[in-house]
C-alpha cells in the first residue's frame, strides 16, 4: 500500500489532539500504530480532562488512553506557564478553539514538537501567523510507512475504514479519492465523514440495479 504520509520524514515529538486520540481508539490498532511510530508521543493534560467530560467512559478511550499512558507507548504532560498562557489566548479567541485544540498547538508552539490535529478550525489557528505550524491529519499516523509495514496492508487499510466508520475521522478532501481506492466503494459508503460523501452515495445509486 503506497504511503502518502505527510509525516514520513519527520522524527520530533508529535502531540495529538482529543480527535486524533478517538480515531486511534476507533480503529482497533491504536497500539500497534504508536508503538510502530518512529516518534515519540505526547497528549496534552487537557485532552485527558477532556475525555472525562465526554462520552468516552462508555467509548472506551479514556481506558485507552490511561493504558497507553501506563504502558509508556505514549506520555501524558501537563501545560508549563508559558504554554498555559498561549493556550488561554487561543481559548479565548478568536477563533475560540476547544480546550484539546488549544493545548496542542500551545505545546507544539513552544517545544516545537509537531501537532496532529483533524479538526478544520484548530488547523487553521495552527496555520495561521505568528504560530505558521502545519499540522498532520489522523490519516498521517494511520498511513505512515512504518505504521503499514508493521500492520500489513490489509490491517492498515482495516485501521483507516475504521477510523472513518467509527471514529468519524476527518482526511483532506485531496486524498478522499486515494483513501476510497484503499478501503474500497463498498466500504466507503459507511463512511459518512468522507469528504464527497453524499457523491458516493449518488454514483453508488446510479451504479446499483433496482433490484439489488
Amino acid at each position: 500500500m503506497t504511503s502518502s504520509s505527510s509525516l514520513n520524514d519527520f522524527r520530533q515529538p508529535l502531540v495529538l489532539d482529543t480527535s486524533v486520540l478517538i480515531n486511534l481508539h476507533a480503529c482497533t490498532y491504536g497500539e500497534r500504530v504508536l508503538q510502530a511510530l518512529p516518534n515519540d508521543v505526547v497528549i496534552p493534560s487537557t485532552v485527558a480532562e477532556e475525555l472525562e467530560k465526554e462520552t468516552s467512559r462508555n467509548g472506551g478511550e479514556r481506558s485507552f488512553l490511561a493504558s497507553m499512558a501506563v504502558k509508556k507507548t505514549l506520555t501524558v504532560t501537563d501545560l508549563t506557564d508559558d504554554e498555559y498562557e498561549l493556550f488561554g489566548n487561543l481559548v479565548a479567541g478568536p477563533p475560540s478553539l476547544d480546550d484539546g485544540e488549544a493545548a496542542t498547538i500551545a505545546i507544539a508552539a513552544t517545544r516545537a514538537f509537531h501537532p496532529v490535529i483533524d479538526e478544520r478550525k484548530g488547523r487553521a489557528c495552527a496555520a495561521a501567523p505568528p504560530l505558521s505550524l502545519q499540522p498532520s491529519w489522523s490519516l498521517d499516523l494511520l498511513d505512515h510507512p512504518s505504521v503499514v509495514q508493521s500492520l500489513g496492508d490489509q490491517a492498515a487499510q482495516d485501521a483507516i475504514y475504521l477510523a472513518l466508520r467509527d471514529g468519524r475521522m476527518r482526511i483532506p478532501a485531496e486524498r478522499s479519492e486515494a483513501v476510497v481506492a484503499k478501503i474500497g466503494f463498498r466500504r466507503a459508503l459507511d463512511c459518512s465523514s468522507l469528504p464527497g460523501f453524499k457523491n458516493l452515495q449518488k454514483l453508488h445509486r446510479v451504479d446499483t440495479p433496482p433490484n439489488e
